[in-house]
């Protein structure tokens, strides 16, 4: 008896590949990246541009899934290209892929909307993960941005003193008495109290001298020299 042949199953079709524009204003850079990315069987580089402003017009032509933006350009550069493409009506993710590191580049690019953050001496297999996890939505960080990240979210943030607690502590600087402030300042000698009590607060301090060392130290009393 001849056996029947099993109807044949439909093959399920691959996932479209991941749609990438390179936006950087030098040739050989942006053949690069391309040449990096070239082995990623599920990204396809599908437009490149030289500028910034070449780059919008690119994406919103496109509408890719990541844009690899630099961000030192002519005519347009990488912060402001970046914000302009996350908040047009493309739902593409940028992805900034630079040479600087700086603590002001990196807050820029995050602030204009950038996904993440890479560098130029990221490996293609790191280039194309970090591609595959921005189409995701997923933050990408090189790791010496990532630490300086973390190390700037740790430092503590700077003591800040209104002008009223400069002149009150000042005014301890000269040694006078809480009540001897009030009359310069022509204010109340609990008034001088609360704003001595708010500024102990700030500088971490329990007396005042160690108030005055601590403000001179850290440069919060205009036109005072620190302690030598």
């Amino acid at each position: 008896m001849q056996a029947v042949p099993e109807p044949l199953t439909p093959a399920t079709p691959a996932p479209a590949p991941i749609r990438v524009v390179v936006v950087d204003d030098h040739t050989v850079m942006r053949a690069g990246v391309v040449s990096l990315l070239a082995p990623a069987a599920d990204i396809a580089v599908v437009g490149e541009a030289g500028d910034g402003r070449a780059g919008v017009e690119l994406v919103e032509r496109l509408t890719p899934d990541v844009a690899l933006v630099d961000l030192r350009m002519p005519v347009m550069d990488g912060v402001a290209a970046t914000a302009a493409v996350t908040a047009g009506p493309a739902p593409t993710r940028v992805l900034i892929l630079t040479t600087y590191d700086t603590d002001v580049e990196i807050e820029r690019a995050v602030e204009a909307g950038a996904i993440g953050y890479l560098l130029k001496d990221t490996t293609g297999e790191q280039l194309a993960e970090a591609v595959r996890g921005a189409a995701r939505g997923e933050t990408v960080l090189a790791p010496r941005v990532a630490e300086r990240l973390v190390a700037r979210m740790r430092r503590p943030a700077p003591v800040v003193l209104t002008a009223r607690e400069q002149d009150v502590l000042g005014a301890v600087a000269d040694g006078l008495s809480n009540a001897e402030i009030g009359r310069r300042l022509v204010i109340a000698e609990a008034t001088v109290k609360t704003h001595l009590l708010r500024v102990f607060a700030k500088l971490d301090v329990s007396d005042r001298t160690r108030a005055v060392v601590v403000a001179l130290d850290q440069g919060l009393l205009p036109d005072r020299e620190p302690p030598r």
